[in-house]
């Protein structure tokens, strides 16, 4: 009877205590759509190698993963930009301690359709065409064509990339045509003539036309030599120091491995 009721005891110890370690191995990843290709490839791998792990990767924006974040609802926040004040005082307010890891640097890269045969355009003519001052391609060399405009929404964190380094103090025009993501941007841009835009290095493909801006293509070697002016950052987040599987999955991504993948998916490594 004595040893049944060890037995029992033992189980149940090693239930709880099951239960706390498998609670303990999964992940969940939510916010910017830019550094999303990252965070799904670098957590495919990790898996491979940690086959006790989960790791949920959900894109939204990085207003949404800063939310999230801020809200207790999620592990890791992906953003594109660094937090704004009024978050970290938000966060703060709600016993939330906002922990930046920096995993790659990117190039804010303009494109066009591939038959628009502008092939440059500076930082001032690209504010002025976001601002409504240039309606028409004609203006900066191109065909007589009526400039569509295709913009980030204001949740996410390439938009508010692009306000810092292009249009400044100017406001986004309202005819600008909002979308929620880069590859929503991309391919917007791909079907339509006139149109521009803006999105991550890692979503040019050949389907659109990225401009030279300021004499200098947007490219990795320009990113890291600091001849692209609109270059940024991107980040993860934590509520404090990362523990546990959270710390094994952003140390897998600024390792060797984590970093080749950073670049195969067309960002800049930071180590």
């Amino acid at each position: 009877m004595r040893l049944r009721r060890i037995v029992v005891v033992a189980t149940l110890v090693l239930a709880f205590a099951f239960g706390v370690w498998a609670q303990s191995k999964s992940v969940n990843v939510v916010g910017s759509t830019t550094v999303f290709p990252i965070a799904q490839a670098c957590a495919e791998k990790f898996m491979d190698v940690k086959k006790d792990v989960n790791v949920s990767v959900k894109g939204g924006g990085s207003g949404v993963g800063i939310a999230a974040l801020i809200d207790g609802t999620c592990d890791i926040a992906m953003s594109s930009r660094a937090m704004k004040k009024e978050e970290i005082e938000k966060a703060k307010a709600r016993g939330v301690n906002p922990v930046e890891h920096m995993i790659a640097r990117d190039g804010l890269a303009i494109v066009v359709h591939p038959s628009n045969p502008v092939k440059a355009l500076t930082v001032a003519q690209v504010r002025d065409i976001y601002s409504g001052k240039i309606n028409n391609w004609k203006e900066v060399g191109g065909k007589d064509v009526k400039i569509v405009v295709v913009s980030r929404d204001t949740a996410s964190g390439t938009y508010g990339s692009f306000h810092e380094l292009v249009l400044k103090d100017e406001k986004l025009r309202g005819d600008a045509l909002l979308l929620a993501s880069n590859k929503a941007v991309a391919e917007a841009v791909a079907q339509t003539e006139g149109a521009i835009g803006y999105i991550g290095l890692g979503y040019v493909t050949d389907k659109v036309k990225a401009l030279e801006i300021e004499g200098v293509k947007p490219t990795m070697e320009t990113v890291v030599n600091g001849t692209y002016k609109l270059s940024r950052p991107l980040f993860l987040y934590t509520n404090g120091e990362p523990k546990g599987a959270v710390k094994d999955f952003i140390d897998f991504i600024l390792s060797p491995q984590g970093q080749k993948i950073v670049k195969d998916e067309g960002f800049v490594p930071v180590k």
